[in-house]
Protein backbone atom coordinates (compact mmCIF):
# COMPACT_ATOMS: atom_id res chain seq x y z
CA UNK A 1 0.00 0.00 0.00
CA UNK A 2 1.92 3.15 -1.35
CA UNK A 3 0.67 6.71 1.01
CA UNK A 4 -0.67 7.51 -2.13
CA UNK A 5 -2.89 5.41 -2.60
CA UNK A 6 -4.20 5.98 0.65
CA UNK A 7 -4.52 9.62 0.50
CA UNK A 8 -6.19 9.47 -2.78
CA UNK A 9 -9.30 7.82 -1.74
CA UNK A 10 -9.06 9.44 1.68
CA UNK A 11 -9.63 12.80 -0.23
CA UNK A 12 -12.25 11.16 -2.10
CA UNK A 13 -14.13 9.49 1.05
CA UNK A 14 -14.25 12.69 2.34
CA UNK A 15 -15.54 14.70 -0.29
CA UNK A 16 -18.75 12.12 -0.94
CA UNK A 17 -19.49 11.92 2.74
CA UNK A 18 -20.12 15.46 2.69
CA UNK A 19 -22.08 15.81 -0.62
CA UNK A 20 -24.00 11.90 -0.75
CA UNK A 21 -24.83 12.87 3.32
CA UNK A 22 -26.35 16.51 2.30
CA UNK A 23 -29.02 14.47 -0.10
CA UNK A 24 -30.46 13.52 2.84
CA UNK A 25 -31.57 16.73 4.32
CA UNK A 26 -34.10 16.80 1.28
CA UNK A 27 -35.85 14.05 3.49
CA UNK A 28 -35.18 15.32 6.99
CA UNK A 29 -37.66 16.62 8.91
CA UNK A 30 -40.46 16.38 5.84
CA UNK A 31 -43.47 14.77 5.36
CA UNK A 32 -42.59 12.92 2.24
CA UNK A 33 -40.41 10.49 4.44
CA UNK A 34 -41.22 7.20 3.78
CA UNK A 35 -40.43 4.52 6.14
CA UNK A 36 -40.15 0.57 5.40
CA UNK A 37 -38.94 -1.99 8.30
CA UNK A 38 -36.73 -4.50 7.19
CA UNK A 39 -36.19 -8.07 7.80
CA UNK A 40 -34.20 -7.27 10.82
CA UNK A 41 -36.64 -4.89 12.57
CA UNK A 42 -34.56 -1.83 11.76
CA UNK A 43 -36.00 1.11 9.51
CA UNK A 44 -35.29 1.95 5.94
CA UNK A 45 -35.91 5.49 3.79
CA UNK A 46 -35.36 6.79 0.44
CA UNK A 47 -32.88 8.97 2.20
CA UNK A 48 -31.22 6.17 2.90
CA UNK A 49 -31.02 4.20 -0.57
CA UNK A 50 -30.00 7.86 -2.57
CA UNK A 51 -27.37 8.57 -0.35
CA UNK A 52 -25.93 4.84 -0.94
CA UNK A 53 -26.49 5.04 -4.43
CA UNK A 54 -24.51 8.65 -4.79
CA UNK A 55 -21.57 7.34 -2.88
CA UNK A 56 -21.07 3.58 -5.12
CA UNK A 57 -21.56 5.92 -8.33
CA UNK A 58 -18.72 8.28 -7.24
CA UNK A 59 -16.61 5.59 -5.95
CA UNK A 60 -17.77 3.19 -8.75
CA UNK A 61 -16.64 6.77 -10.79
CA UNK A 62 -13.15 7.07 -9.66
CA UNK A 63 -11.83 3.50 -8.07
CA UNK A 64 -13.76 1.19 -10.42
CA UNK A 65 -11.65 -1.95 -9.43
CA UNK A 66 -12.03 -1.38 -5.67
CA UNK A 67 -14.92 -3.36 -3.93
CA UNK A 68 -17.83 -1.80 -1.81
CA UNK A 69 -19.92 -3.02 1.12
CA UNK A 70 -22.68 -1.19 1.54
CA UNK A 71 -25.64 -1.62 4.48
CA UNK A 72 -28.68 -1.34 1.45
CA UNK A 73 -26.87 -2.85 -2.06
CA UNK A 74 -24.61 -5.15 -0.36
CA UNK A 75 -21.64 -5.94 -1.63
CA UNK A 76 -19.84 -5.39 -4.99
CA UNK A 77 -16.67 -7.17 -5.25
CA UNK A 78 -13.21 -5.36 -6.44
CA UNK A 79 -9.54 -6.81 -7.57
CA UNK A 80 -7.69 -4.19 -6.43
CA UNK A 81 -7.42 -5.44 -2.65
CA UNK A 82 -9.06 -2.02 -1.58
CA UNK A 83 -12.78 -2.36 -0.35
CA UNK A 84 -15.10 0.94 0.34
CA UNK A 85 -17.36 0.25 3.67
CA UNK A 86 -20.85 2.12 3.43
CA UNK A 87 -23.35 3.02 6.21
CA UNK A 88 -25.18 5.90 4.46
CA UNK A 89 -27.75 6.45 7.34
CA UNK A 90 -25.69 5.51 10.67
CA UNK A 91 -28.48 6.15 13.51
CA UNK A 92 -31.40 5.74 11.07
CA UNK A 93 -33.88 5.63 13.97
CA UNK A 94 -32.70 9.61 14.73
CA UNK A 95 -32.90 10.66 11.38
CA UNK A 96 -36.82 9.48 11.22
CA UNK A 97 -36.95 10.77 14.62
CA UNK A 98 -35.86 14.26 13.34
CA UNK A 99 -32.96 14.11 15.54
CA UNK A 100 -29.88 15.55 13.79
CA UNK A 101 -27.60 13.46 15.37
CA UNK A 102 -27.62 10.97 12.44
CA UNK A 103 -24.24 10.68 10.22
CA UNK A 104 -22.64 9.13 7.24
CA UNK A 105 -20.10 6.74 7.72
CA UNK A 106 -17.62 5.95 4.64
CA UNK A 107 -14.67 3.74 5.41
CA UNK A 108 -11.70 2.28 3.12
CA UNK A 109 -10.14 -0.96 4.30
CA UNK A 110 -7.66 -3.71 3.17
CA UNK A 111 -6.97 -6.52 4.58
CA UNK A 112 -9.96 -6.48 6.94
CA UNK A 113 -8.41 -3.29 8.61
CA UNK A 114 -9.66 0.26 8.22
CA UNK A 115 -7.49 2.53 7.12
CA UNK A 116 -9.67 5.60 5.78
CA UNK A 117 -12.40 6.48 8.09
CA UNK A 118 -15.10 9.51 8.00
CA UNK A 119 -18.19 9.95 9.29
CA UNK A 120 -20.49 13.06 8.49
CA UNK A 121 -23.68 14.72 10.10
CA UNK A 122 -25.36 16.51 7.62
CA UNK A 123 -28.24 18.00 10.73
CA UNK A 124 -24.86 19.20 12.32
CA UNK A 125 -22.73 19.87 9.21
CA UNK A 126 -19.63 18.54 11.35
CA UNK A 127 -17.99 15.55 10.68
CA UNK A 128 -14.86 14.02 11.33
CA UNK A 129 -12.03 12.08 9.06
CA UNK A 130 -8.53 9.82 9.84
CA UNK A 131 -5.80 8.42 7.25
CA UNK A 132 -4.06 6.04 8.73
CA UNK A 133 -0.54 7.89 9.73
CA UNK A 134 -2.18 11.16 9.16
CA UNK A 135 -3.87 11.86 12.15
CA UNK A 136 -7.98 12.56 13.03
CA UNK A 137 -9.52 15.75 12.24
CA UNK A 138 -12.44 17.34 13.30
CA UNK A 139 -14.42 19.76 10.70
CA UNK A 140 -17.43 22.04 10.48
CA UNK A 141 -19.08 24.76 7.99
CA UNK A 142 -17.33 27.43 9.99
CA UNK A 143 -13.62 26.61 11.04
CA UNK A 144 -10.51 25.19 9.53
CA UNK A 145 -10.04 21.47 10.80
CA UNK A 146 -8.23 20.86 13.73
CA UNK A 147 -6.61 17.89 15.15
CA UNK A 148 -9.11 15.39 17.44
CA UNK A 149 -7.47 13.83 20.35
CA UNK A 150 -9.02 11.60 22.91
CA UNK A 151 -9.40 12.45 26.77
CA UNK A 152 -6.43 11.83 29.39
CA UNK A 153 -8.84 10.14 31.85
CA UNK A 154 -7.43 7.07 33.74
CA UNK A 155 -10.67 6.77 36.43
CA UNK A 156 -13.81 4.88 35.12
CA UNK A 157 -15.06 6.31 37.84
CA UNK A 158 -14.74 10.00 36.18
CA UNK A 159 -15.19 9.15 32.55
CA UNK A 160 -18.33 9.41 30.51
CA UNK A 161 -19.79 6.35 28.91
CA UNK A 162 -22.16 6.05 25.80
CA UNK A 163 -24.19 3.08 23.93
CA UNK A 164 -26.71 3.31 20.85
CA UNK A 165 -28.98 1.35 22.03
CA UNK A 166 -29.53 0.00 26.08
CA UNK A 167 -31.70 -2.46 24.81
CA UNK A 168 -28.94 -4.19 22.72
CA UNK A 169 -27.23 -5.48 25.69
CA UNK A 170 -30.72 -7.18 27.02
CA UNK A 171 -30.33 -8.79 23.26
CA UNK A 172 -27.39 -10.94 24.09
CA UNK A 173 -28.18 -11.29 27.99
CA UNK A 174 -25.25 -8.78 28.67
CA UNK A 175 -27.65 -6.16 31.01
CA UNK A 176 -25.70 -6.78 34.01
CA UNK A 177 -22.38 -5.74 32.67
CA UNK A 178 -24.70 -2.34 31.12
CA UNK A 179 -25.70 -2.28 34.42
CA UNK A 180 -21.83 -2.33 35.96
CA UNK A 181 -20.31 0.02 33.51
CA UNK A 182 -23.36 2.46 34.37
CA UNK A 183 -22.71 1.86 38.15
CA UNK A 184 -19.30 2.50 37.71
CA UNK A 185 -18.70 5.59 35.63
CA UNK A 186 -19.42 9.66 36.58
CA UNK A 187 -22.03 9.09 33.93
CA UNK A 188 -23.91 6.95 31.38
CA UNK A 189 -26.20 8.28 28.07
CA UNK A 190 -26.97 7.02 24.93
CA UNK A 191 -25.52 9.47 22.85
CA UNK A 192 -24.67 6.99 20.88
CA UNK A 193 -24.81 5.59 16.96
CA UNK A 194 -21.73 7.46 15.10
CA UNK A 195 -22.24 10.60 16.83
CA UNK A 196 -20.94 8.60 19.96
CA UNK A 197 -17.76 7.40 18.20
CA UNK A 198 -16.65 11.41 17.28
CA UNK A 199 -17.02 12.01 20.58
CA UNK A 200 -14.75 9.82 22.00
CA UNK A 201 -12.14 11.08 19.18
CA UNK A 202 -12.63 14.77 20.68
CA UNK A 203 -12.06 13.64 24.05
CA UNK A 204 -15.84 15.00 25.29
CA UNK A 205 -16.59 11.22 25.69
CA UNK A 206 -14.21 8.07 26.90
CA UNK A 207 -15.64 4.91 26.41
CA UNK A 208 -18.60 3.70 23.81
CA UNK A 209 -19.86 0.22 24.04
CA UNK A 210 -21.94 -1.60 21.37
CA UNK A 211 -23.13 -4.87 21.66
CA UNK A 212 -24.35 -5.90 18.45
CA UNK A 213 -23.08 -3.44 15.05
CA UNK A 214 -22.27 -4.51 11.73
CA UNK A 215 -19.34 -4.29 9.79
CA UNK A 216 -20.21 -1.15 8.07
CA UNK A 217 -20.86 0.50 11.79
CA UNK A 218 -17.43 -0.20 12.85
CA UNK A 219 -14.97 0.18 9.93
CA UNK A 220 -15.14 4.22 9.81
CA UNK A 221 -14.69 4.61 13.27
CA UNK A 222 -11.52 1.84 13.43
CA UNK A 223 -9.14 4.25 12.13
CA UNK A 224 -10.72 7.55 13.10
CA UNK A 225 -10.57 6.52 17.25
CA UNK A 226 -6.84 4.72 16.46
CA UNK A 227 -5.51 8.12 14.68
CA UNK A 228 -6.95 10.06 18.14
CA UNK A 229 -5.09 8.14 20.04
CA UNK A 230 -7.99 5.82 21.21
CA UNK A 231 -8.26 2.28 21.29
CA UNK A 232 -10.84 0.43 19.08
CA UNK A 233 -11.68 -3.31 19.54
CA UNK A 234 -14.07 -5.79 19.75
CA UNK A 235 -15.31 -7.27 23.19
CA UNK A 236 -12.40 -9.74 23.06
CA UNK A 237 -9.47 -6.98 23.01
CA UNK A 238 -8.99 -7.42 18.88
CA UNK A 239 -8.64 -4.70 16.76
CA UNK A 240 -11.33 -5.73 14.64
CA UNK A 241 -14.46 -4.27 12.89
CA UNK A 242 -16.06 -7.50 11.85
CA UNK A 243 -16.56 -9.35 15.21
CA UNK A 244 -20.49 -8.07 15.54
CA UNK A 245 -19.95 -5.98 19.06
CA UNK A 246 -17.33 -3.11 19.45
CA UNK A 247 -15.38 -1.23 22.51
CA UNK A 248 -13.89 2.69 21.37
CA UNK A 249 -12.10 4.26 24.19
CA UNK A 250 -9.25 7.17 24.72
CA UNK A 251 -6.96 3.42 25.25
CA UNK A 252 -6.10 4.37 28.81
CA UNK A 253 -9.71 2.92 30.08
CA UNK A 254 -9.33 -0.38 27.58
CA UNK A 255 -8.40 -2.62 29.82
CA UNK A 256 -10.49 -2.15 32.62
CA UNK A 257 -13.74 -1.53 30.15
CA UNK A 258 -12.32 -5.52 28.72
CA UNK A 259 -12.62 -7.08 31.81
CA UNK A 260 -16.23 -6.01 32.81
CA UNK A 261 -16.98 -7.18 29.04
CA UNK A 262 -15.51 -10.59 30.12
CA UNK A 263 -18.15 -11.16 32.86
CA UNK A 264 -20.97 -11.30 30.25
CA UNK A 265 -21.96 -14.74 28.59
CA UNK A 266 -20.83 -15.94 25.40
CA UNK A 267 -22.82 -15.07 22.22
CA UNK A 268 -22.91 -15.65 18.58
CA UNK A 269 -23.48 -12.70 16.22
CA UNK A 270 -25.84 -13.50 12.82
Amino acid sequence: MSDHDLQQRLDLARKIAVSAGNTTLKFFRTPELGVEIKSDGSPLTQADQQCEIALREAITTHFPNDGIVGEEYGITKGNSGWDWILDPIDGTKAFVAGVPLYGTMVAVARDNRADVGVLFFPGLQQGIFAGRGHGAWYFDHQTEARRATVSKRTKLSQSIFVTSAVETFNKRNAKPVYEKMADSVFFARTWGDAYGYMMVALGQVDVQIDPILKIWDAAAVQPIIEEAGGRFSDWNGRPKIDSGDSLATNGLLHEEVLRILATAPPYRHE
